[in-house]
């Protein structure tokens, strides 16, 4: 698994190398500003791609002395400077497209940018594709930005297509620098989706509230089992999930019946939530009460231990 994430990651790393090279090349001999956006945007996603790719082979790396908690953070992290880099893109567009308009210039070989951009766009279809896939499977953060990063670039590309087509038959290069603030208002609002994201992970973030609830369905399906469980709490590590919780038992139950249940409870919520990490805290339920002392296939949980 951690190989596909690795071989994906070098994909996008490749792919953006190039197609940074062939926009820089063509936006210098245009002279558009939306294709040097372009270019300056690809560079971004060739910075982003290669630290996708560092972090997905060190969030791999399993417990060690000094982390614990394994290294699942390294893929917030990345999303982290991945957002912070696309915001500085998105400034520096905005600052060359604001020049550009109030000194305006023209483009020069409109068709060989349209050219440009078409493979651009055909490019990044196909990789990002890819990235979601492997990153859907492996429930990768930075693979995941990744890909939204060649998403936006998709669409930018298309923009500047048309804006250059338009420039073909028109003439009017103010569109041009337009096209480039679009461009910066995509890649910014994509910015703010990974940052935010990457920030909940690192602040450790409760999980989204229909993982919660899948861990929910599970207790309640053992609730004949055990008086009453409290104190959940689980949260995303990377692509790794770590929760913890209280488990109320009846007195009678031994040691053995104990293990028994508590390693159901854990072998369902993984099957629930793969790459989960789980806690079980048992108690003895304090209270006298009717379903503590009745055996397993009578108890219905009526028996509620007070919540600390």
């Amino acid at each position: 698994m951690t190989d596909d994430k690795k071989a994906v990651a070098g994909l996008s790393v490749l792919s953006n190398a190039s197609l940074v090279t062939l926009k820089l090349v063509v936006g210098l001999l245009t002279g558009s500003v939306g294709v040097l956006s372009e270019a300056l945007h690809s560079s971004t996603d060739l910075l982003a791609a290669a630290i996708a790719r560092f972090s997905v082979g060190r969030s791999a790396l399993p417990a060690d002395e000094d982390h614990r908690y394994g290294h699942g953070k390294f893929e917030n992290l990345s999303g982290l400077i991945e957002g912070s880099l696309i915001f500085v893109a998105a400034g520096a567009i905005l600052f060359e497209a604001g020049r550009r308009i109030m000194q305006t210039s023209e483009v020069d070989y409109a068709p060989v940018g349209m050219g440009v951009m078409a493979v651009s766009a055909v490019v990044n279809t196909l990789v990002s594709r890819k990235l979601y896939a492997v990153a859907k499977e492996t429930d990768s953060l930075a693979l995941e930005a990744d890909a939204y990063h060649l998403k936006a670039d998709v669409w930018t590309s298309v923009g500047v297509f048309v804006a250059l087509g338009v420039i073909t038959v028109t003439g009017w290069h103010i569109v041009d620098p337009i096209v480039a603030i679009f461009i910066a208002a995509v890649i910014a609002r994509a910015a703010g989706s990974i940052t935010k994201r990457s920030v909940d992970g690192l602040l450790d973030r409760s999980l989204p509230r229909d993982e919660m609830r899948a861990i929910e369905i599970v207790m309640k399906r053992h609730m004949s089992r055990f008086v009453d469980y409290h104190k959940l709490r689980a949260r995303k590590t990377g692509a790794y999930r770590e929760l913890d919780l209280h488990v109320i038992l009846p007195r009678t139950l031994n040691v053995q019946e104990s293990h028994a249940l508590v390693e159901a409870l854990e072998v369902e919520i993984r099957l629930a939530l793969p790459r989960s990490t789980i806690v079980v805290h048992v108690e003895p339920c304090n209270g006298d009460c009717e379903a503590c002392r009745l055996p397993p296939e009578r108890r219905n949980s009526s028996c509620r231990q007070a919540k600390e």
